[in-house]
């Protein structure tokens, strides 16, 4: 049996997907709560604030902040180990710049922990997951400046302190390489609460933000060991390899650079506290200039993760040929022919999910949390209430078989979190009808809808898993 006996089985949430609660107990906005409603193809707006008369999915979400404690109940039954999820920011620190947390704020998370404690679920807590506080974003454009950082740093302090007998396992920052899409504005947005507005150099602008995220990344590592020496930091990085279309040298070539560029940067930092030599060639190059101050070298060294986090969710290949870029994140990224895609055009590659924990084993000699892995879906409720996903349960199948073959070849995989366990929000596109858990709720993109809860086929199939720790996939 590969899955060894400790194995973190669980699912995973976001705050501002789930919690609703806008406004309740003193809970201030963060950056998803100016994001309007918007469809496949669709983006999201970012609007000034809050107006009236748009529509703002994440106020309400599916009402987490109310229901948790039926939710975490159905997470049990399906025997749970785990339960990844975030500390939404801004319900602590209201504008981001408080001197003092928002005690209201505090509590809800002390509930939310004991009631998963009742049932022996292992917390496993985002600390940033695109909840920057609406009002830094205002104040300094989020990570652009570095007195964010400072508000960062006694954002998680709080956080360590207070539940330091409650939670082990720890995530700093959320898919912290989405931002490597700087054609988007969302991403910058979401991962470093910053806006583009009279940006002349995208790329500059992204990548000085992203020094001053790692920046706050390892202090929090590092003030977190000192509150418990127990604790497990690990970073958060949307891994999707990124495969040559041929053998023919170039496209090896360019699959080598944007590998180096999308995926490894971020490792490299997290894991070695360093940047590597091929970012500063690539900086100057596209005329990037990073403020650093002296002390950052040494932050960054001394604030290295235990662990890595990846979400998972596709591979991408590249063609040196090719001018398309399917992913909109620069690079000449082509159709797999080998593999299947779903309706959103994602890649389906099992395989590749046992390729890149072997990679990230070699690289790095870390151990890995899957901190999300999923597929989304039309879900259909027939006439009686059932929900017939087995779609998903194939999807996860292959998956969960390609992570036990990586475990044979010795990778030391902590866990495996299923995303969007219970049906969120889409983070894109703000929708419900675009599908993941394997608890349904009865809301519609417009907002309408009863809230209530329904198992689909995959609850039943997953406790089965759970219960056989993966001897019955």
């Amino acid at each position: 049996m590969a899955f060894k006996k400790d194995f973190l089985w669980g699912g995973a949430i976001a705050a501002h997907q789930v919690e609703g609660g806008y406004g309740k107990d003193g809970k201030g906005l963060g950056v998803c709560d100016v994001l309007t409603a918007g469809a496949h193809g669709i983006p999201r707006r970012i609007t000034d604030g809050v107006i009236e008369g748009e529509y703002y999915p994440n106020h309400e979400a599916i009402r987490f902040f109310e229901y948790y404690k039926e939710d975490i109940a159905l997470f049990a039954e399906m025997g749970f180990k785990c339960l990844r999820t975030s500390i939404n920011w801004p319900r602590i620190f209201p504008n981001g710049d408080e001197l003092e947390p928002n005690e209201a704020g505090l509590q809800f998370y002390d509930h939310l922990l004991d009631e998963m404690a009742k049932y022996n679920m292992e917390p496993v807590i985002t600390l940033s997951h695109f909840e920057i506080p609406y009002g830094l974003y205002k104040k300094y454009n989020g990570f652009e400046s570095r007195e964010t950082i400072d508000c960062f740093v006694r954002f998680v302090k709080t956080c360590f302190e207070r539940y330091k007998d409650k939670v082990t396992y720890w995530l700093t920052i959320n898919e912290i390489n989405n931002q490597i899409a700087t054609d988007m504005d969302l991403f910058l947005l979401t991962n470093s609460g910053a806006s583009y507005k009279d940006c002349t150099n995208r790329k500059q602008l992204m990548y000085q933000c992203l020094h001053h995220d790692f920046l706050a990344s390892a202090l929090a590592v590092k003030v977190g060991h000192e509150i418990n020496p127990n604790f497990k930091i690990g970073c958060c990085v949307a891994y999707m390899p990124i495969y040559p279309a041929t053998c023919n040298p170039d496209d090896i070539v360019l699959a080598q650079k944007d590998n180096q560029l999308v995926n490894y940067s971020f490792f490299d930092v997290h894991c070695r506290g360093t940047y590597p030599e091929y970012l500063k060639k690539y900086w100057k190059e596209n005329d990037i200039e990073i403020s650093m101050h002296p002390e950052d070298e040494k932050i960054l060294m001394d604030g290295k993760v235990d662990y890595i986090g990846i979400t998972y969710y596709y591979s991408m290949v590249v063609s040196a040929t090719s001018t398309s870029d399917l992913s909109g994140m620069g690079i000449n990224d082509i159709e797999n022919p080998y593999i299947p895609m779903t309706k959103w055009n994602w890649a389906i590659d099992p395989k590749g999910l046992r390729y890149s924990l072997i990679d990230l084993k070699d690289r790095y000699e870390l151990p890995v949390f899957i901190a999300e892995i999923g597929l989304g879906a039309v879900d259909t409720v027939e006439e009686d209430g059932s929900i017939h996903d087995a779609y998903r349960i194939d999807f996860l199948r292959e998956h969960f078989k390609e992570t036990e073959k990586a475990i044979e070849e010795g990778v030391d995989v902590l866990g495996l979190t299923v995303w969007g366990c219970i049906d969120p929000i889409s983070f894109t596109t703000g929708e419900m009808k675009k599908r993941y858990g394997f608890i349904y709720v009865d809301r519609n993109n417009d907002g309408t809808g009863s809230y209530a809860r329904s198992k689909k086929l995959s609850f039943d199939w997953y406790k089965r898993v759970i219960e056989t720790n993966g001897e019955e996939l």
